[in-house]
């Protein structure tokens, strides 16, 4: 039997989940009226483009946590891009991407997300990634994962259990359809016969969550708060993203002496059993 605070906090976990499916649907409600009339795209610091619909999606998402977790901090992209983080985030903290897929939206193209994710001692432990064009919800709260159709009211529908597949031989890989690299096109190489996808934004975790491919190579840049989500949501499905050292990925990552804040390393993300062959492999390389 579950002690009575443990019960309590998993009691609070799961009303948080619920404030962020119903923030993300509404979120996604914001973008699909800025892409119905169309928007202005401009380009960051850092050269990548921001929209109308990351903004206002984003105020909203800030708006709503401020008032249901005021005490839990939120590092936000856009606010991050200009320069507002909370000073301190301690163990636990809210990582925002209110538009994951900017280049997928600005193309008109239906894979983009919006994604929510807790944090918990570096490791994401909550979160929701809502496709407002497919209306699909994918959820997690701590080792449960589940997807659900967008229902009124900012309300997913009936969910269904997800769990990632047994390691499949060849495997599918999937890969980013804006951000593929040498590297990743060596990783899938390694894999005779193997069949690929290409999608967008962090759709590609949901898609091992759901058992429906094995591997996600990732030899390019991200952000803590583009993955985050979809983390959460592939760890409770049964799944591990791993840095190329077999690693588990890590959040909060500030001060970095080779990169900047909150900045990711290249990773890899399958099921426990794919992560775990992986790195059989690789030790059986290095001898």
């Amino acid at each position: 039997m579950k002690d009575a605070s443990v019960i309590s906090m998993d009691d609070g976990l799961k009303k948080l989940v619920a404030e962020f499916s119903r923030l993300a649907l509404r979120a996604g409600e914001i973008i699909l009226d800025i892409r119905a009339r169309g928007t202005k795209v401009v380009e960051k610091a850092d050269h990548s483009p921001v929209t109308e619909a990351d903004r206002k999606a984003e105020a909203l998402i800030l708006s709503g946590l401020a008032t249901a977790c005021p005490d839990i901090p939120v590092v936000a992209e856009e606010a991050a891009s200009a320069g507002c983080l909370p000073q301190t985030l301690g163990e636990r903290f809210i990582l925002v991407d209110p538009l994951d897929g900017t280049r997928e939206f600005i193309a008109g193209r239906p894979d983009f997300t919006v994604n929510i994710a807790l944090i918990e001692k570096g490791a994401p432990v909550a979160g929701v990634v809502y496709a407002p064009i497919r209306g699909t919800l994918w959820a997690a709260c701590r080792d449960h994962a589940w997807m659900a159709d967008a229902e009124g009211d900012h309300r997913p529908g009936p969910p269904r259990d997800l769990g990632c597949r047994g390691w499949q031989t060849p495997p599918c890989i999937v890969a980013s359809k804006s951000h593929r690299t040498p590297e990743t096109e060596a990783f899938i190489a390694r894999f005779e016969g193997a069949t690929t996808s290409a999608i967008g934004s962090s759709l590609k975790f949901c898609l091992l969550a759901s058992g429906e491919a094995d591997l996600y190579p990732r030899y390019g840049r991200t952000m803590e708060w583009d993955t985050a989500a979809g983390d959460a949501v592939l760890r409770a499905a049964g799944g591990l993203t791993v840095t190329l050292d077999g690693k588990p990925l890590t959040y909060g990552k500030r001060e970095q002496p080779d990169d900047v804040d909150f900045a990711n390393p290249f990773f890899i993300a399958a099921s426990r059993d794919g992560v775990a062959r992986l790195i059989k492999d690789q030790e059986s390389a290095g001898r």
